[in-house]
């Protein structure tokens, strides 16, 4: 092999087959023994072989890895959704694999890509180390991460919503109707989408010249449990909110237990905002106000930038994030004097 790039004869030749077996390998045909494809696809990467036409990775067996925390949440259903629809669309499978939150081995998901011989991984709320990239890149697989735990670098496209935006519209909502005791409810303190939606509350706070409590900031865990244990602690303050901002809408309803548990009516004796707009929002009793976060459509994004760099096209910028929309229903109301 030269410093130019190898031919797809060449390719042919040190495999020990004809140049139709590569072309197949390439355009992700099955009729291609296992053994044969792994060694072509060894020789494709190892030379940077990339075929004129299509300057992307070679196609294996037409599956997406979606690997997520678990689907106990309309959040991560309608998540899969959209991933699953952008994926039928164009004809490929996706494989969803559960691993447990904050599972960070090798083999808790990083071996699948080479397992089930996937084009691509999907991986949802995670965080993804250096050596974790190495080996998906080893496996051949694209990787895109969806709402990941912190900034996983310009190498690793990640796909997320303007979640400062919406912490600060749900702020400036209960500010406007007249709150100025008003609590928020974050995910996880390590989050990245948690910080920043709390980071958008202290923002509407100090614009508005109110001096932010730390008293009123609690951390959950984006659950029912966590909003209404939170839930339970601010409102056993001294001085209780009159409006809680919830950072999900499993947390707005732990907020709404907390309540009725307290013997308090929402809105009139506390204001109530979710985060994600699931659909749900419109059963509750009352409706939920919250921020609508384009779940679905994150998940379609995912997959059509996943098939953006299985294409090799570039990508206008590592990091895409999707307006949220605040969609008020009655659950937030002015204070009762």
């Amino acid at each position: 092999m030269s410093e130019q790039r190898p031919t797809l004869a060449v390719i042919a030749a040190a495999a020990g087959v004809s140049q139709a077996t590569v072309s197949k390998v390439i355009n992700g045909r099955s009729d291609v023994a296992p053994s044969t494809r792994e060694r072509i696809e060894g020789l494709l990467h190892t030379h940077n072989y990339l075929p004129p036409g299509r300057q992307g990775r070679a196609r294996r067996s037409g599956l997406v890895d979606l690997i997520i925390g678990g689907l106990d949440s309309a959040w991560a259903v309608e998540i899969l959704r959209g991933v699953e629809a952008e994926c039928a669309h164009r004809t490929v499978g996706t494989v969803v694999s559960l691993v447990p939150p904050g599972e960070a081995t090798p083999s808790s998901w990083t071996a699948l890509p080479a397992l089930h011989r996937s084009d691509g991984v999907i991986l949802v709320t995670a965080s993804v180390t250096q050596a974790q990239r190495a080996q998906v890149e080893r496996a051949g697989a694209a990787l895109v991460v969806i709402d990941p735990i912190d900034m996983p670098g310009n190498d690793v496209p990640s796909v997320g919503a303007t979640n400062w935006a919406g912490g600060l519209a749900a702020t400036e909502h209960l500010l406007e109707l007249g709150h100025r005791r008003i609590a928020t409810i974050g995910g996880r303190r390590e989050m990245l989408c948690s910080q920043a939606r709390i980071d958008g509350y202290r923002a509407a706070l100090e614009r508005a010249g109110i001096e932010v409590d730390r008293d009123l900031i609690r951390f959950g865990d984006f659950q029912h449990e966590g909003g209404f244990r939170c839930a339970q602690e601010l409102l056993a303050l001294p001085e209780p909110p009159t409006a809680v901002f919830a950072g999900s809408d499993q947390q707005a309803m732990g907020v709404y237990e907390a309540a009725r548990q307290a013997g308090l009516s929402i809105p009139r004796d506390l204001s109530v905002v979710g985060f994600d707009d699931l659909p749900m929002c419109d059963w509750l009793s009352p409706p939920l106000t919250t921020v609508r976060q384009p779940l679905e459509e994150m998940g379609r994004v995912a997959a059509r930038t996943l098939f953006q760099l299985l294409d090799g096209q570039s990508l206008v910028s590592p990091r895409m994030e999707l307006s949220t929309e605040l969609k008020v229903r009655l659950s937030t109301a002015p204070p009762h004097p």
